[in-house]
């Protein structure tokens, strides 16, 4: 078994697509589509780690995206802005040469840590887990309409049955005002939680790189969005990624619209599957998802530290970051988007 590094895009990148493509624990966030838009939105470069056989064959991969901040230092982060990723290998043993060709990665350019979102979970010196932090949401969709809702516990479903009765309207769609839309609902609602906004450029090097495998659901209330959601989908399941909604979507009960309107969407699109995200335990996301009837799934991420050295915190919900949430929620909207994307392109 031989290992290697290459920078994104691989010198085959039909090689790549092919492996991503045949496996079976592929997600969206080994795919070259992915990996090639974080880096042309962002600027963070990504890092290949290969595996391949005595045949010379591919037996493995990590896409790893060098993260650089000022704020929050520095990580191989497997892969940039995903909620997956990690050691996608033919068996254990080559998932073991991936993990120890990104230690080897991190030395060789002086990055003190590698961030790894998704199982098989490495071990060996400089290897930990990060457990009890996040939980991920995913079930089956029902096969029509009614039994969706009927899948959905009692009082959340009755959100949802007074969101149908409502003058509020859907639409879907990836063209440039869906997009806008999108957008300044999103960068809203962060706001108001107290997080920086990430750059407009990584949505649209998303939708552009998927195609048709990404689009937009928005809501309106008299023509005007409340809230709108980025989806992905991937071999049968629909991943609601990046999705908001403005102060007064709680009381329009547009979340409740969009998330079952989505359900919709998706099974008219042949998904089966419906992939609600990952949360923080203890948080209002956690619990909102619970409500919906999904059962959370604990999520253990894995991370190497160089010695001596500490894991970046780029946690929100930190102490250490209590009073700029506060202050960043009392921000001008124009000023929250104009200095945003510069802090949360550092997160990763």
């Amino acid at each position: 078994m031989t290992k290697g590094f290459a920078g994104a895009p691989l010198s085959d990148a039909g090689e790549w697509d092919a492996y991503v493509a045949a496996h079976p624990d592929a997600t969206p966030f080994h795919s070259r589509a992915w990996c090639e838009a974080i880096t042309r939105a962002t600027g963070h470069r990504c890092h290949l780690i290969t595996a391949r056989d005595a045949r010379g064959a591919l037996a493995g991969l990590l896409p790893l995206h060098h993260i650089r901040s000022p704020l929050f230092g520095q990580a191989l982060v497997g892969s940039g802005f995903a909620v997956g990723g990690g050691l996608l290998a033919d068996d254990p043993a080559v998932a073991a040469t991936l993990a120890a060709g990104a230690s080897d990665m991190a030395r060789a350019i002086a990055v003190p840590s590698v961030e790894l979102r998704g199982a098989p979970l490495p071990e060996g010196e400089g290897w930990g887990r990060e457990e009890d932090v996040y939980a991920g949401f995913v079930r089956d969709l029902a096969g029509d309409d009614e039994a969706e809702l009927l899948a959905i516990p009692r009082k959340q479903r009755a959100e949802v049955r007074k969101a149908l009765a409502s003058d509020l309207t859907v639409t879907t769609g990836r063209d440039a005002a869906e997009r806008r839309d999108h957008y300044l609902v999103y960068a809203t609602s962060v706001r108001n939680l107290g997080t920086p906004v990430f750059p407009r450029a990584l949505f649209d090097a998303v939708l552009d790189a998927f195609g048709d495998e990404a689009d937009i659901l928005t809501v309106r209330a008299d023509g005007r969005a409340v809230a709108s959601v980025l989806s992905l989908y991937w071999r049968g399941t629909v991943m609601p990624y990046w999705g908001g909604g403005l102060a007064e979507a709680r009381g329009l009960r547009a979340n409740e619209l969009m998330y079952y309107a989505l359900m919709r969407h998706a099974r008219a699109r042949g998904c089966t599957r419906f992939d609600f995200g990952r949360s923080k335990v203890g948080t209002g996301p956690f619990a909102y998802k619970k409500n919906w009837g999904f059962a959370p799934q604990p999520l253990v991420y894995a991370r190497w530290l160089a010695p001596g050295q500490r894991a970046r915190d780029t946690n929100p919900n930190s102490a250490k970051y209590r009073m700029q949430v506060d202050l960043w929620k009392r921000l001008p909207l124009w000023a929250a988007n104009r200095i945003g994307p510069l802090i949360a392109r550092g997160l990763g």
